[in-house]
């Protein structure tokens, strides 16, 4: 069993990563393999709805590293999610990448269990973290939920290590997410048929 972990902070092993590796490492200790995918500090394509993507699993843009992304959250049993909070929300170039990421693929991540990780130094970690679980619940994919939710708080990663709380918190989703994984193991239980997609259009037209 593997879990990827995507940092989305443009800082390499600041704050975020240091959320990450808490999770990592207490995955680590319940004998679940880890990969913390770090997305980078170059610019990322934001999402132009072209839907060329449809049917492939794939972005046309492939000069960053979206299809990469995609293919590591296919090849892993679980997903973390970890962004700062810039101005109340995602951090820019991780909001640009999961659009991608989620677009066509999001049919290919059916029930991997997901989990969110947000960094902040004071507010906006509410409004950041339910922005990100909605990329999971718009794809079949259980959220993996702890004693509060999963936020760090603190400046530099001395401070996120101080929080003793949010700390602890994350190793809780860590073991939630370990203990999933090991029961959809030991079940062995396929997922339902799912129905083909309806979509309802609100658009009435004149006459």
């Amino acid at each position: 069993m593997k879990v990827l972990l995507i940092n989305g902070s443009p800082h390499q092993e600041g704050c975020t990563y240091t959320a990450l590796s808490e999770m990592a490492a207490q995955l680590e200790k319940r004998g679940v393999e880890t990969e913390i995918f770090w997305i980078g500090n170059k610019p990322i394509r934001g999402c132009i709805d072209c839907k060329s993507c449809w049917g492939k699993g794939a972005c046309v843009f492939d000069d960053d590293c979206a299809n990469t992304c995609i293919q590591k959250i296919i090849a892993a049993d679980g997903v973390v999610i970890g962004s700062p909070v810039y101005f109340g929300g995602i951090a820019g170039g991780l909001k640009c990448l999961l659009d991608r990421v989620f677009y066509d693929a999001k049919r290919l991540y059916s029930h991997k269990p997901a989990a969110a990780v947000v960094s902040c130094r004071r507010g906006g970690a509410g409004s950041t973290f339910d922005a990100i679980n909605k990329y999971f619940t718009i794809s079949s994919m259980p959220v993996v939920s702890s004693q509060y939710w999963n936020s760090v708080h603190g400046d530099r990663p001395e401070e996120v290590r101080a929080d003793k709380e949010g700390m602890q918190t994350l190793r809780l989703a860590a073991d939630n997410m370990a203990w999933l994984l090991r029961c959809r193991e030991a079940a062995g239980v396929e997922p339902f048929e799912r129905e083909v997609r309806v979509k309802t259009s609100f658009y009435k037209p004149e006459g």
